[in-house]
């Protein structure tokens, strides 16, 4: 006799859309990574907010470690939403690791923190 159970349900984190909004920032995504915590929401928003600034502005130099810099910031806009951010990141990171196409990719990631900052400064009742 074949033994039948009822499936185990499994409360699962819905991943980010697979086609995103235009807006800099997927508030639903930081939502669901702050489980809702609007001071944690808050917190998390302005320590982006400067931690992107000081890596865009250390990346205009082009330090030795950029690439690591980059990926750092993708993680970072990921994990919050910052979805043009993280994809622009990522392409500075493949510009650097071919060594072509490195200008652009600093002013596309210079454009997109400074629009993912301007959401944030609203969001956060600063501007």
């Amino acid at each position: 006799m074949i033994e039948t159970s009822q499936p185990e349900w499994i409360a699962w984190m819905p991943s980010p859309p697979l086609v995103p909004d235009d807006s800099p920032l997927d508030t639903e995504h930081l939502a669901r990574m702050t489980l809702g915590e609007r001071s944690l929401e808050r917190e998390v928003l302005a320590m982006f907010a400067e931690q992107a600034l000081t890596v865009s502005r250390r990346l205009a130099a082009q330090p030795p470690d950029s690439a690591m810099l980059a990926h750092t910031l993708k993680g970072s806009a990921r994990a919050i939403g910052a979805f043009a951010v993280a994809d622009a990141a990522e392409a500075l990171e493949r510009a650097l690791q071919d060594g072509d196409g490195i200008r652009a990719a600093l002013a596309r990631l210079d454009r997109r923190v400074s629009e993912a900052r301007a959401v944030i400064e609203t969001l956060l009742g600063r501007t």
